[in-house]
């Protein structure tokens, strides 16, 4: 199983429980300082583990929506009070200013879409929200398309994680391999639209 900081995903949501779940959705979702968080691989995970009684798959689904459009809400609000400032930051253990370029020039290129498509990339889903606040986004635009990357991503991977873990004998034995096959299967929408996107403007 993919670890974090050492410790093995498994592990970590069975110490931190529903609430700790939780909480690393809210923090990956719109703070800058959960860019290295194991959003994709956790919430697949968690779905894994509800489908064997650890815990309720409703509650679970429920509040990783909300957390994660919490989490992006909060994003854009940091981004929009402090702005261009941030974009002048150095470089600390937190922050790195080459991920908020990438997210800027993913913002810039697919406007309103990067709320969504942000959701399953990883690094750029944490700092997306920030920069669509330091772009004075329309806020009613960006709650609208936080509210469906936020249900896309959260619901999409607690179910599948919780549909392997009920259809599948002895799924545990897969885990490892299953984890990184979304992980890389997360990416494929925003890679897909982008060549779509690709091919459009070359045919013009």
């Amino acid at each position: 199983m993919e670890s974090f900081l050492g410790i093995n995903i498994n592990t970590l949501i069975q110490t931190t429980g529903l609430l700790g779940v939780l909480g690393i959705v809210f923090a990956e979702s719109g703070l800058f300082i959960g860019f290295f968080l194991p959003g994709d691989s956790l919430l697949f995970t968690a779905g894994f583990m509800a489908s064997q009684g650890v815990f309720s798959i409703v509650l679970l689904m429920v509040g990783c929506v909300v957390a994660a459009i919490a989490g992006d809400s909060v994003g854009y609000a940091f981004g929009n009070r402090v702005g261009k400032k941030i974009f002048r930051r150095e470089h600390s253990f937190f922050f790195r200013k080459h991920h908020l370029r990438r997210a800027r020039d993913f913002y810039e290129k697919y406007g309103a879409k990067t709320i969504v498509m942000s959701r399953f990339i990883p690094v750029i889903r944490s700092f997306a929200p920030i920069v669509a606040g330091a772009a004075d986004m329309d806020y009613r635009t960006f709650l609208f398309y936080n509210v469906v990357g936020g249900a896309s991503w959260a619901l999409g991977l607690t179910g599948l994680g919780y549909a392997m873990g009920a259809l599948i004998p002895n799924v545990d034995h897969y885990l490892l391999p299953l984890v990184g096959a979304v992980i890389v299967l997360s990416f494929l929408p925003p890679v897909i639209h982008v060549m779509i996107e690709r091919r459009k403007s070359h045919q013009k």
